[in-house]
């Protein structure tokens, strides 16, 4: 057949040569684009179409490559991709095989930062109820950082300078890089679960976004989370800030300021100690001045005491007396009725006057007898109730509560003051049971508490 061509191509070939052709003459290609038809299947490869108003482009991202992208595709967003362009052998299609992706007018880490922090947000991880506060004076504090960095050398000497007795625990980690975020988790768990420090400081000095980084993994800031010890957060600069520090009970501006937040200052603890211990040691003896003064006001009325007791007795001794008087005179009268009856009957002398008379003078004796006898008792009792008065109104049923009369020697002036005495003197103490001779040592006089 004339005019037939020379060399007869497949598809399959020409594809082959227009795959060859394009790799060669696009190896790398910058393209920007909107993300559309996002697909993730199993294999974990992305498949997307890249497109602005007029055209589109079919896009692959292979697992190894997608595994490196920090934040997450999503239908509409905005991007600057690197790739090689190619043919899908299969379709005829051609395609771009990306090795990077960023955000267009925002970092990819930036957008990494927001979306994980609004996805740990909501479980509740951030929130200000789950914060604990400090321990006021811990006795070993956990330092999770890199332990040739200036951040361990700046904590251990505010610590030490601030409050010697605290241990240190160093847990050593790497800060940056492949595997940091792992090591610090692992770090704060272990430290943790071990109980053996009080409070852990997670940190490290300043650096770049990239370098901060692992401070912002989520195996990171899920560890600090579940810590059950508190946790303060020291990552760079005061200006920087990553998602451990929202995760952390405290955060803190530098490593510095994480040592000067977990441990005060001993010496001030120390004088707080002191002024609390002179305030009580005020009160106590505020206390004792006022007991001093009751007691003071109860010695001074033991004269009163001893005058109504004086009194009472001479009371008792005048109704004593007088029943004395009582009764002499009722036996004097009725002697005297007897005389009487015995002289009638002299003179009298009939038998009948004489019988009744002996009968009625039993009767007489017997009611005589009675009275008598309830008198006694009336008067007995009454003298029972005026010496239990005169008991409870006695010094010595005071004393035997358990206070007792000092009294200067050799005078026996009663002691109401402090300063009736002076050092050196000697002083007469009265007691329930018996009496002291003591020797003053200290005089201290009342003071207002």
């Amino acid at each position: 057949m004339s005019g037939a061509p020379q060399h007869i191509l497949s598809v399959s070939e020409l594809t082959v040569m227009l795959r060859d052709r394009l790799e060669q003459a696009f190896p790398l290609v910058w393209v920007e684009g909107e993300v559309s038809n996002l697909r993730a299947p199993g294999s974990g490869h992305l498949y997307m179409t890249l497109k602005d108003p007029i055209s589109q482009i079919r896009v692959v991202l292979f697992r190894t490559s997608a595994q490196r992208i920090r934040f997450a595709l999503r239908e509409g967003l905005h991007v600057i991709v690197r790739g090689r362009l190619t043919v899908y052998e299969q379709r005829g299609e051609y395609q771009l095989v990306l090795d990077y992706v960023e955000p267009k007018g925002i970092g990819a880490l930036q957008i990494a930062f927001e979306q994980l922090k609004e996805k740990l947000s909501r479980e509740g991880l951030f929130d200000a109820g789950r914060k604990r506060p400090l321990p006021l004076l811990p006795s070993r504090v956990g330092l999770v950082t890199s332990p040739t960095g200036a951040a361990i050398r700046d904590m251990l000497a505010v610590i030490g300078r601030r409050c010697p007795i605290a241990s240190i625990l160093i847990h050593p980690v790497a800060v940056q890089g492949d595997g940091a975020a792992e090591q610090i988790a692992h770090a704060v768990r272990s430290l943790s679960e071990s109980g053996a420090v009080d409070v852990i400081i997670v940190g490290r000095g300043g650096g770049s976004w990239e370098d901060l980084w692992c401070f912002n993994e989520e195996v990171v800031v899920r560890a600090i989370a579940a810590s059950t010890i508190p946790v303060v957060s020291a990552v760079g600069h005061e200006i920087d800030y990553t998602l451990a520090d929202f995760a952390a009970d405290v955060r803190a501006a530098t490593p510095s300021a994480a040592a000067e937040a977990v441990v005060p200052v001993l010496r001030d603890v120390l004088r707080t100690i002191q002024a609390l211990w002179e305030r009580q040691e005020r009160g106590i003896r505020g206390r004792l001045a006022f007991v001093q003064r009751q007691v003071g006001g109860h010695s001074g009325a033991m004269p009163l005491f001893m005058l109504r007791i004086q009194r009472q007795g001479q009371r008792l001794d005048e109704a004593l007396d007088r029943m004395r008087g009582g009764w002499r005179d009722f036996v004097a009268v009725l002697r005297r009725r007897v005389q009487h009856s015995e002289h009638d009957i002299v003179v009298a002398s009939p038998r009948m006057t004489i019988g009744s008379a002996l009968v009625v003078i039993p009767q007489v004796l017997k009611r005589t007898e009675e009275a008598m006898t309830r008198v006694v008792a009336s008067r007995r009792q009454s003298a029972q109730g005026l010496m239990a008065t005169l008991d409870t109104l006695s010094p010595l049923a005071i004393l035997r509560r358990g206070y007792s009369i000092l009294q200067s020697v050799p005078d026996g002036r009663v002691i109401r003051r402090a300063t009736d005495v002076r050092e050196d003197d000697d002083v007469s103490v009265t007691v329930a049971e018996g009496r002291l001779i003591c020797g003053v040592r200290r005089v201290f006089p009342t003071r207002e508490a």
